[in-house]
């Protein structure tokens, strides 16, 4: 019995020390842990409130910016494209609204968009590079001289369906030097010896028709044969799995392009920047074309422009806020293209009224 009253004891003892313990603990400790937990939850409140302040002033700071491009783009960008034949290729995934204002944008800077060639989804599935290998094989006048990967083939052998044919004057051999021969005069050279530009039209049309039967591509308008430039719009969202392999292939695809026409832009929003976008792909492998990665909104479009404008000037840059950019806009800003008419009237007239709002602005009399 004493043995059972002595264990019963030491065990009421012990809770009744863990009792005491604890509540003298968390009277004790209470009012400095509470006290902490509050002042640390304020000032998380205090920085977050901070952050969403700076946030919306961003938003609104941009949403300002935009109203301004769209109040003033077209006069900022008048004649920076006039009459230059502009053929948009979209990438699989590319945002239509992005694509349509991005044209929108080009035909008031003067440009003659020409066509749209859309990429299909089944242009960079997996396993479908033999395809596209054995096409741009087979559309080709010259199979043997085509190198590098099936998407390079496809981008030189679509580039040369789209660029515009070289003019005549262009095309007019150097003078013999003196006392060398001559040989056979231009003249005297049979016609039937020299595809027409009706036939060459005919063929880069027989090029685009084959891609888009074979499911790769979707046409709209008439491209063919009527690039001065590009303008490749990049896909919209954030790459993942599959959608990183596909970018790799379409900067190969766009440098073949870029290579076989002349001026080209790659554009696409902050997204196609991130990391395995195709934006980043291209200036990770320093491609030799313009980028801009903050198309899809008005001051976004007007850079786009300005960077095509550049690119005719033959300058190559990476524009918007990406890591690796130049700047955000060419500088300095590529000028305006002029009438290849000195005395076209309407030209005149446009110079006269832009002098003239320049003098009404700075508050000059005439």
């Amino acid at each position: 019995m004493i043995d059972f009253r002595y264990h019963l004891v030491s065990i009421v003892a012990v809770f009744l020390a863990l009792t005491v313990g604890l509540v003298l603990g968390t009277t004790m400790l209470q009012d400095p842990l509470l006290n902490t937990l509050q002042s640390e939850t304020a000032d998380l409140r205090g920085q977050s409130e901070e952050l969403r302040a700076e946030r919306d002033s961003a938003d609104r700071l941009n949403e300002g910016a935009d109203r301004l491009a769209d109040a003033v783009g077209d006069d900022v960008l008048e004649d920076r494209l006039r009459d230059v034949g502009l053929v948009v290729i979209g990438a699989p995934g590319a945002d239509e609204d992005m694509v349509a204002s991005l044209e929108e944008r080009a035909e008031a800077a003067g440009a003659d968009v020409q066509g749209r060639v859309s990429l299909e989804d089944a242009f960079v599935d997996d396993g479908g590079a033999t395809f596209v290998d054995e096409l741009a094989l087979q559309v080709s006048l010259t199979p043997e001289d085509l190198t590098g990967g099936p998407y390079d083939k496809a981008g030189v052998e679509l580039g040369r369906a789209l660029a515009v044919g070289l003019d005549e004057e262009t095309e007019t051999p150097e003078a013999p030097e003196e006392g060398a021969s001559e040989g056979p005069r231009e003249e005297d050279v049979e016609e039937s010896a020299r595809p027409s530009d009706e036939d060459d039209s005919k063929g880069a049309e027989a090029v685009l028709a084959a891609f888009e039967e074979g499911g790769l591509i979707s046409v709209r308008g008439n491209p063919a044969r009527s690039a001065d430039a590009l303008l490749v719009v990049a896909p919209a969202g954030a790459p993942e799995g599959e959608s990183e392999a596909a970018n790799t292939l379409l900067t190969g695809f766009t440098t073949a392009l870029s290579e076989t026409v002349g001026p080209t832009v790659l554009a696409g929003g902050t997204e196609a920047a991130g990391e395995g976008g195709l934006i980043a792909r291209a200036l990770a492998e320093e491609a030799p074309y313009s980028t801009v990665d903050v198309a899809g909104r008005p001051t976004g479009d007007v850079v786009t422009v300005l960077a095509l404008a550049g690119a005719l000037e033959g300058t190559r840059g990476a524009y918007g806020i990406g890591e690796g950019v130049s700047g955000f806009l060419p500088e300095p800003l590529p000028g305006p293209i002029a009438s290849e008419d000195p005395e076209d009237p309407e030209a005149d007239a446009s110079s006269g009224e832009q002098d003239e709002a320049r003098r009404s602005a700075s508050g000059e009399e005439e």
